[in-house]
């Protein structure tokens, strides 16, 4: 069978993403080491926290190079939440801090004076919002425009490749909520927080493997 690695940096719930995938009967295991990640059939970088601290641990652990390795090869890659923002350029979380720069782009956070009609929005975003698809892609075969997922964040994907771009969604401003390109993936929402329509997410990706 087929074997997918969930990237432990020491920042992720590993868990419940490694639990989704075997509610679908995909078999996924977590690690740590970089020869796991480079013999597996498809790789999940979740993760949790702050981008410094998280680029920090997957350079302390040496999984930087074993990431791109594999997605240079075309190993379907998926990265959730945190680990959808770390592919990018950088991010402006406490300072500049440089990110995998697998795909163009800056991580933003929110702005502070968002609105809703009267309502000031508060950061994080934090709940279920809908999705809105903006082009075809495997990961999406049985995600519905206009589905729930649940997220939980402060700071966004700014890109000026729009042709990445699977989703966005509405929160005060208009952000990327899903990218695509080609091999690489990666969600903003917690599919493994997302009940059944997250766990499609989870099949579709283990079916691409």
């Amino acid at each position: 069978m087929k074997k997918i690695a969930v990237i432990d940096y020491g920042m992720g719930n590993l868990r419940s993403v490694q639990k989704g995938f075997e509610k679908v009967g995909v078999d996924a295991f977590i690690t740590d080491k970089p020869e796991d990640i480079l013999s597996a059939d498809g790789v999940v970088l979740p993760g949790v926290g702050a981008f410094k601290d998280c680029m920090d641990n997957l350079e302390a652990d040496k999984l930087i190079e074993p990431i791109k390795e594999v997605v240079a090869k075309g190993t379907p890659f998926l990265g959730i939440c945190l680990g959808l923002q770390l592919l990018f350029t950088e991010s402006e979380e406490f300072g500049i801090h440089k990110g995998l720069d697998i795909l163009p782009g800056r991580i933003r956070r929110f702005p502070a004076d968002m609105l809703e009609g009267d309502r000031n929005l508060k950061v994080p975003h934090m709940g279920w919002n809908r999705i809105s698809i903006k082009k075809e892609c495997p990961l999406l075969s049985d995600t519905a425009d206009g589905d729930y997922f649940y997220f939980v964040h402060s700071y966004y994907v700014d890109t000026p490749d729009k042709d990445i771009i699977l989703t966005t969604t509405d929160y005060g401003i208009n952000f990327t909520s899903a990218v695509c390109r080609d091999n690489v993936y990666g969600v903003q929402f917690h599919p493994e927080k997302s009940q059944d329509i997250g766990l499609k997410i989870f099949k579709r990706f283990g079916e691409m493997i």
